[in-house]
């Protein structure tokens, strides 16, 4: 599958969770079973860890069908970044998603500063480069712009992701809007 029928399985997947029409396939034992020998899946989701934000469920997909990266903020993080590396090199996945989403707690804990521990302290330092490029901006402006910053340093900062994005892996942002449960595609 290349990255444009990746992408538009997750849009028309994005619809039915909005309508409650939820297929809800590939989640039994059959699948359980069936994918026991190995992965393939379509997709990465860079995701935020926030607990209102499921990317399975908001995209409708099944066990196997993306690989989801979770971490406040949706940080490309070392840990985060190679684990997207592995998909990319070794399950041929061609499109990656960087989805942030409305209200981010990680976001708002980066623009509010101040000292909350070294761990928090460490993650909140890779969303300083969206804070200040969107002075005074609130907290949904901000997310959206750490979302493109974060596809772009996915490129730059990983040869694997740079090299498959100069032929057909696509890196797009994204952003979950949590009133009306629907990923915009900032691309």
């Amino acid at each position: 599958m290349n990255s444009a029928e990746a992408q538009s399985r997750l849009v028309e997947g994005n619809a039915r969770y909005i309508a409650d029409q939820l297929e809800g396939k590939l989640q039994d034992a059959t699948r359980r079973a069936a994918v026991t020998g190995g992965q393939s899946p379509f997709a990465i989701v860079l995701s935020c860890a926030d607990s209102r934000v499921v990317p399975e469920l908001i995209f409708d997909t099944g066990i196997g069908e993306i690989f989801v990266i979770r971490v406040a903020g949706n940080v490309a993080n070392t840990s985060s970044i190679a684990s997207i590396e592995y998909a990319v090199a070794h399950l041929g996945v061609k499109l990656i998603v960087v989805l942030g989403h409305q209200s981010c707690g990680a976001v708002t804990a980066a623009i509010g500063g101040g000292d909350n521990g070294h761990n928090l302290n460490h993650l909140l330092a890779h969303l300083q480069p969206a804070v200040h490029a969107c002075p005074g901006a609130d907290v949904d402006t901000v997310v959206r712009e750490n979302a493109h910053r974060t596809a772009q340093e996915l490129i730059a900062r990983s040869s694997i992701i740079g090299d498959a994005a100069a032929n057909d892996l696509r890196v797009v942002p994204a952003w979950y809007v949590l009133d009306s449960s629907a990923v915009e595609f900032l691309d």
